[in-house]
């Protein structure tokens, strides 16, 4: 084998040529760790538009309605229909001492009036204790409070939707009246929570009153429309759901085997199958992503292995001058990893910039974020370390076993 200028030209040109192919098989793992950062921080984005609709409500409670029987019992009929009235309240704290609240509700739709503005909406009769169930986010004034209650005050908090048709010129509603029903009401807050779940309406086209108001406007007597059941921190409501429901219907005579008889929304149950929902979605991700990665790995794992072969001229030089085996198997290594590693950190760098855009367009649509973790990146990172060592592994096994008189002879 003869060591002139020409040999030395011929090895040159080799690399060059493993570098061109090195930078297409970068990008199929550029692009496998861009599609799985992208996905990990959409899933993020779409778990905050969900839980959205949960904005501000407890998740460890029951709501509970009255309904019409579907069972016959003790000699009643079925189709019966049963009402929940004031001393269930009292009934359901003593019966179920696990229970911290039991707050009642009643509401009816109609016409919210404010000077040539008006609006369709709800106007709920709550405690000043609902609180606890839907936390209010008070952009101007104030909650429900007890002294409302007592005294049979004629005052409202508005939501969202409610302020911005009846007021558009924007301002503090605060002292100004609203009529719903035929009935003025003096607005002392405005709720800004922009939760979508629908207890006999939506949080953001509500008016609440005092419960107390409600009763005598509406003439309800005792009965109210629905009741919302919060558990104490440590308890789990699935396990004193079918309690509530003996205690119900021992007291107005329905078979408590009857589910039809009485409807139950556990918050709890809906967002543990939420979060089951969306642990799934991030494996599934994360599989998804891990696959797209291997491929790109088996990629670079080839182009090394081509490599390998059109620098056998090289790599035996290398031998025939003293390099050992373990600097052999080192260098297809290094570069293995280099590989990966560069076109990774260029992908979170891109993966970063276009969640970066996504974030913003979201939050001014949805009032979400869309952003990429620290913790995420350094994992991923991780992941391209170990993946560029992996796929270097048979390469720089087959550059190790390379002898000078092979070498040699393939010249």
């Amino acid at each position: 084998m003869r060591l002139d200028i020409n040999t030395f030209r011929e090895i040159g040109m080799t690399l060059t040529r493993n570098r061109s192919r090195s930078i297409l098989t970068g990008f199929g793992v550029f692009w496998g760790l861009f599609m799985l950062l992208f996905m990990l921080g959409g899933g993020d984005a779409l778990r905050g538009i969900l839980n959205k609709n949960f904005e501000g409500f407890a998740s460890n409670c029951i709501i509970t309605a009255s309904n019409t029987t579907t069972k016959p019992w003790k000699g009643l009929k079925s189709q019966r229909y049963w009402s929940i009235v004031d001393k269930d309240i009292e009934r359901l704290q003593m019966m179920i001492p696990e229970l911290e609240l039991v707050t009642p509700m009643i509401s009816r739709s109609g016409n919210l009036v404010y000077g040539d503005y008006s609006m369709n909406g709800t106007v709920k009769g709550m405690t000043p204790q609902w609180a606890k169930i839907e936390a209010p986010s008070i952009k101007y004034g104030r909650y429900l409070n007890n002294i409302d209650q007592e005294q049979e005050r004629k005052v409202c908090v508005i939501g969202k939707r409610v302020y911005k048709e009846l007021f558009p010129e924007g301002g503090d509603p605060c002292g100004k009246y609203i009529k719903a029903g035929g009935v003025q009401y003096q607005v002392v807050g405005v709720d800004f929570r922009e939760s979508n779940m629908n207890i006999n309406g939506s949080a953001v086209s509500s008016v609440c009153i005092p419960i107390s108001v409600a009763k005598k406007i509406y003439n309800r007597g005792n009965v109210v429309d629905m009741l919302c059941l919060l558990g104490r921190p440590s308890v789990k409501m699935g396990d004193i759901e079918q309690r509530v429901r003996q205690v119900m219907s021992r007291e107005h005579l329905f078979d408590p085997t009857d589910d039809q008889a009485m409807f139950m929304l556990n918050m709890d149950e809906i967002t543990g199958v939420v979060n089951t929902i969306f642990s799934g979605v991030e494996i599934l991700i994360w599989l998804v992503g891990l696959g797209t990665l291997l491929a790109g790995a088996i990629g670079v794992s080839n182009i090394m292995m081509v490599t390998v072969r059109e620098r056998t001229v090289e790599i035996g030089i290398r031998r025939a001058i003293g390099a050992t085996p373990s600097d052999i198997l080192s260098q297809i290594m290094l570069e293995s990893v280099t590989l990966t590693t560069l076109a990774g950190m260029l992908s979170i760098v891109f993966t970063v910039g276009v969640l970066g855009v996504l974030d913003m367009a979201l939050r001014q649509s949805q009032g979400v974020g869309c952003q990429l973790s620290f913790g995420t990146a350094v994992m991923a990172a991780a992941v391209l370390v170990l993946i560029g060592a992996i796929a270097g592994i048979a390469p720089a096994r087959r550059a190790m076993n390379i002898k000078p008189v092979d070498a040699m002879r393939d010249e």
